[in-house]
């Protein structure tokens, strides 16, 4: 029996590219699973840190995504771990993204991965650009200094 306001349950998170990139833009894409491998989302823990997405064809595909085999699952179910999955957007959504990737140091990394209120695997991408070394210098500097801030503001009330 499913609940009326469910809500999103995350599967996995990049929290590396928070860091790594500037996140200009999210956009929420289905993801194309084939045998076993919603189960596998549902009970393993899959691995989207070195993942991206790219081109190939004309269509967005995810690279790199490892969701490990379902241990239950027979045989012929089984399927290799980092296959690329293509990734289910609307034509002119591709193109739009196809065009933003192609300009320079932008690139589209998968944010996070998801169950939607329907029980439907949900990817998150975000349109990224890389930061430089000192750039994530003071992303670390800017919330070290917010850190003490909310001390001494504890400690001053």
């Amino acid at each position: 029996m499913k609940k009326p306001n469910q809500e999103i349950k995350v599967i996995a998170q990049n929290k590396k590219a928070y860091y790594e990139y500037f996140i200009e833009e999210e956009v929420e894409a289905g993801i194309v699973l084939v045998g076993n491998e919603v189960k596998s989302l549902r009970f393993c823990h899959p691995n989207i840190s070195e993942s991206y997405a790219d081109n190939i064809q004309g269509d967005i595909y995810i690279i790199g995504l490892n969701i490990p085999e379902y241990k239950n699952s027979m045989k012929f179910f089984q399927y290799h771990p980092k296959r690329k999955r293509k990734i289910l957007l609307h034509k002119r959504e591709i193109k739009r993204l196809i065009g933003l990737k192609e300009r320079k140091g932008y690139t589209l990394v998968p944010l996070k991965l998801y169950f939607n209120k329907r029980n439907i695997a949900k990817v998150s991408l975000g349109i990224a650009k890389g930061k430089k070394k000192y750039d994530k210098r003071y992303v670390i500097k800017q919330r070290e200094w917010d850190r003490e801030k909310a001390r001494a503001s504890k400690n001053f009330e």
